[in-house]
């Protein structure tokens, strides 16, 4: 069973039952068809189709946008922009896919050789709540540029984003078939990545999920891409525009309510500047305003689900009881809704439930520091490895800082953000294979070398 509960006020908005099993195997039939015929098309047919796909969300992007907070709570300005940001990374690819997938030529003296992109099939897609529709579009505009289908299983809490998917696709005129969102129970997932007709997964969710998604996958010889969680270090050294740094990291840390894995989660901080960046962090926080998600002028929404709020509770309730300092919030909210003040815990240290954990929602962990390599041995002391943000004025410096970090991403002065253009993954923990840029539309195809040597 599937439902939509709107996390704003608790009430069961519609339900759902699951596909039955002739539905899926019809929907893997109809996709496996579907993808040899799409393989065939020209890269320019494809690529004008995904072009489609982008229009075909901005066209939609108010029902969207609504439906993605009715269902996980995200306030309704960022919805719009998830909704936006999926429809550009749509035309990014589109302009973008014939060179990635350029033929490369190898200069030999008695023979030619180059190496070619081809597509792997029907790849399948599970995908979280917290960005119903970004993350499957990330994954799926290069991998339809590239010429593969894809069967997307999504999180039980956003059926109807599920559902909406499949009505955009229609709508841009991609082939009937080709890409199914379909209504799937977990204890389905692992005959579906077993069927000889799914070629390879992708998965965006829990590390737990990812080990046992990853277990399946490998025993079924199967192409992964894992993009996991994470426990982001935000690291400002003494010499940093700590004013800056301070206004970034309320964004960084408290948008779509905390509930992603790229937002920055344990703040390693310069004791040097540690007292004016809390002073200023905390004026930030103090700005937020929590309320219903379809209000315009809200910032934080609830979380997703009961059970998250409890656990992050849990989370800030040992930290406190370990000795660190609540400097805001710190507790559920009153009143319907899953609802959690935004909050501050500073003189954290490393053995400390927010800092050992994952924290999914609105807290912020502040670890102090004595020096520069401190914080990075401190922000490499983690099971993650997702992103980094490094604060500093010595850039130089920063080049060869940002070397010593382990994460698949490190964004100086500035907040670790996703982009069409740049490769997005993680490394440890947080997962392997990377999403984006010119890596991401590789990943899920054949790297075909191709040796052809004189005529005899």
């Amino acid at each position: 069973m599937f439902r939509t509960l709107n996390p704003a006020t608790q009430a069961v908005v519609a339900t759902f039952d699951a596909d039955p099993p002739a539905r899926i195997e019809q929907a893997l039939e109809d996709a496996s068809a579907a993808q040899r015929r799409w393989a065939r098309e020209s890269l320019a047919s494809r690529a004008a189709a995904v072009a489609r796909l982008g229009e075909a969300l901005l066209r939609r992007k108010a029902e969207l946008a609504a439906l993605i907070t009715l269902e996980m709570g995200k306030p309704i300005v960022e919805s719009e922009a998830e909704v936006e940001k999926a429809a550009w990374t749509c035309r990014f690819y589109a302009e973008h896919a014939a060179d990635y997938l350029l033929d490369e030529t190898i200069v030999s003296n008695a023979s030619e050789s180059f190496v070619v992109y081809d597509p792997l099939g029907v790849v399948l897609a599970i995908m979280p709540w917290n960005y119903p529709l970004w993350q499957f579009i990330r994954f799926a505009a290069p991998a339809l540029c590239a010429g593969n289908g894809a069967i997307l299983k999504h999180a039980a809490n956003v059926p109807q984003c599920a559902m909406a998917i499949n009505a955009v696709f229609a709508d841009a005129g991609v082939p009937a078939g080709l890409v199914a969102s379909l209504l799937i129970e977990p204890e389905s997932v692992a005959a579906l990545i077993d069927d000889p007709r799914i070629a390879a997964v992708t998965l965006t969710g829990s590390t737990t999920v990812g080990k046992l998604v990853a277990s399946q996958a490998g025993r079924a010889m199967k192409k992964q891409v894992l993009e996991l969680g994470g426990s982001d270090p935000f690291i400002v050294l003494a010499d940093a525009d700590v004013e800056a740094a301070a206004k970034a990291a309320v964004k960084a840390r408290f948008s779509n309510t905390g509930q992603s894995c790229i937002s920055a989660k344990r703040f390693i901080v310069d004791e040097k500047v540690a007292d004016r960046f809390v002073e200023l962090f905390c004026a930030g926080v103090s700005q937020l305003k929590v309320g219903d998600p379809m209000e315009r002028d809200t910032t934080i929404g609830p979380m997703a689900r009961a059970n998250l709020r409890d656990e992050l509770h849990r989370q800030v309730e040992r930290s406190v009881e370990a000795g660190a300092v609540l400097k805001a919030g710190g507790q559920p909210l009153a009143g319907p809704g899953f609802f959690y003040a935004p909050t501050v815990l500073d003189y954290v240290t490393p053995d400390m439930v927010v800092a050992r954990e994952e924290t999914f929602g609105p807290v912020a962990a502040i670890l102090h520091v004595a020096d520069t390599r401190s914080a990075i041995a401190l922000a490499n002391e983690t099971e993650f490895g997702l992103g980094a943000a490094l604060w500093t004025s010595d850039l130089p410096r920063a080049k060869d800082l940002v070397r010593q970090i382990e994460a698949g991403a490190v964004f100086v002065n500035g907040l670790v953000a996703s982009d069409a253009r740049l490769p997005f993954g993680g490394i440890k923990q947080s997962g392997y294979g990377r999403e984006l840029g010119a890596a991401g539309i590789r990943e899920f195809t054949n790297v075909k070398t191709v040796w052809i040597g004189p005529a005899r």
